[in-house]
């Protein structure tokens, strides 16, 4: 189950990718936004609930989707780039095997375990 969803994470950067280099956005711009959902886990500063929340909102496909929709039927091109940026970020952390987080810690994700084990 682990790899079929982790080869799902690599479809999803590579048609993202893809998108993106027919869209014609600059990739300087790619580079500037890639990252910008990993600053959800600043939350986690408020505790593993608000963290998982955050970090959960910003790495779900429901805002990317709907960013793509509204580019796609609303001719809005910026939209359109900052979805598939977006879909590319949790592509590759979903390749990677970073899922959705559980509020009983980073850690925990709906892909498995991630990071050193706990020694207890």
């Amino acid at each position: 189950m682990r790899l079929l969803l982790r080869l799902e994470g690599l479809v999803v950067l590579a048609a993202s990718l893809a998108g993106y280099s027919q869209l014609g956005a600059g990739w300087g711009a790619f580079a500037l936004t890639i990252l910008l959902p990993d600053l959800s886990w600043l939350a986690y500063l408020a505790g593993p609930r608000q963290g998982a929340a955050a970090y959960n909102a910003a790495h779900s496909y429901l805002g990317p989707v709907a960013l793509l929709a509204l580019g796609g039927l609303g001719g809005l091109p910026v939209a359109l780039a900052l979805g598939l940026v977006w879909s590319a970020h949790i592509g590759f952390d979903r390749m990677l095997g970073y899922g959705l987080k559980y509020a009983s810690g980073f850690g925990h994700t709906h892909l498995g375990r991630i990071g050193p084990a706990d020694p207890w």
